[in-house]
């Protein structure tokens, strides 16, 4: 058997190299992981990975990291769990937090407008395909679509997000469960309904954005966000732009062109928000809360995470919850469309972009790079 040191820098520039060159998002993440601990090391089965990623997609957080952190977990142990983790994050963070850098100094550069003008509109394309591809899968019911369709209402009319999200999960759960509802349904409903009451019922004394209110903010998108990172947004939209004003909505769309053209998770978007916040500190306190929960749910969940997708009532609380996350998705694409599409030929770039994805599928790197040009032919122009 190998010694533990040498599995540890396996895991690491394994990891390190899919945090740097992992465009793409997160389905691309786990494709490039699966080719190197599958099939060209041979760490893992073909079947031990699917059941990691099946882990994976049953709690909270960036799927793709917490794929990462498992076969760190399954291959070292604890510190394997934390090496794999640091490695695949860390290259996206140290990119951000240089593109955070650039944008606070040059941000209002009549170049960097003109380059915004053509990336928004390719951004909502992006979000509204990943919206419907979600939806496609997620929607299994009539009740799972009124469920997504209620928390888009919802989000409009200004609701909370986790309270949002915690009825989501008790509605499906009790109507799966309604021949046998009773102690156990209580059991399920409570967890979530304290969840929703901690995380988004209690008035805030203040709306100073120190470092421990930031820390706590991005912990709790960690501890509720499931899967994408296009869910993460709606969080930010309601929590950072409408309720607390810490970031203009302007600078969440800058924030997820930025997530889009960096490699690695695309859970980094809060690096460049807790830069943009409170400087190097904020993106550090930001990018700790945000992931700390990831590894915390890997560590100590990997025991029960398989029994949570084969019980009738959590099983059903998780498909609830993800179909409620995909209605805040919608909410929160159609706030930002707003500054988006400003003109006709915005509208035109972006419903190009939405063809483009729908057709063929490219990476959004490419998109994005498109509407740079895009921007840029427009200042020139006017």
């Amino acid at each position: 058997m190998q010694p533990a040191k040498g599995r540890l820098r396996e895991l690491a520039g394994v990891f390190l190299k899919l945090g740097t060159i992992g465009f793409g998002g997160p389905a691309a993440h786990i494709a490039m992981t699966r080719e190197e601990v599958v099939h060209r090391r041979e760490w893992l089965t073909e079947q031990q990975f699917l059941d990691l990623l099946g882990a994976s997609n049953v709690v909270p957080g960036p799927t793709s990291t917490e794929v990462a952190i498992h076969v760190g977990a399954e291959r070292a142990g604890w510190r394997g769990l934390l090496v794999a983790g640091a490695c695949f994050i860390a290259p996206a963070f140290v990119i951000v937090l240089g593109l955070a850098w650039l944008y606070e100094r040059y941000g209002t550069d009549p170049a960097a407008v003109d380059l915004r003008y053509g990336i928004l509109p390719v951004i909502i394309a992006i979000i509204a395909h990943a919206v419907v591809g979600l939806l496609k899968t997620a929607v299994k019911s009539i009740l799972l679509g009124l469920i997504a369709a209620g928390a888009f209402a919802a989000f409009l009319l200004e609701l909370n997000e986790i309270l949002i999200l915690a009825a989501g999960g008790i509605l499906a759960t009790v109507w799966a469960n309604r021949a046998r509802i009773g102690r156990g349904t209580a059991s399920l409903a409570a967890p979530l309904l304290v969840l929703g009451a901690a995380f988004g019922g209690a008035e805030r004394e203040t709306n100073d954005p120190t470092l421990v209110r930031l820390f706590l903010e991005f912990l709790k998108f960690g501890v509720v966000v499931f899967g994408s990172g296009y869910v993460l947004v709606a969080f930010l939209e309601g929590d950072l732009v409408e309720a607390n004003h810490w970031i203009t909505r302007q600078q969440l769309l800058d924030a997820i062109a930025v997530g889009q053209v960096t490699p690695g998770p695309v859970f980094t978007t809060a690096t460049f928000v807790g830069f943009q916040i409170d400087g190097f500190a904020g993106a550090l306190v930001a990018t700790l809360g945000i992931f700390l929960p990831a590894f915390a749910f890997v560590g100590l969940l990997r025991p029960i995470v398989r029994w949570a997708r084969r019980s009738p009532w959590a099983g059903a609380a998780l498909d609830g919850i993800t179909a409620a996350a995909l209605g805040l998705m919608a909410g929160v694409t159609v706030l930002l469309a707003d500054d988006a599409f400003p003109d006709v030929l915005t509208v035109v770039v972006g419903v190009i972009a939405l063809g483009v994805l729908l057709r063929w599928r490219p990476n959004p790197a490419w998109l994005v790079a498109g509407g740079c040009i895009v921007g840029l032919a427009h200042g020139l122009a006017t």
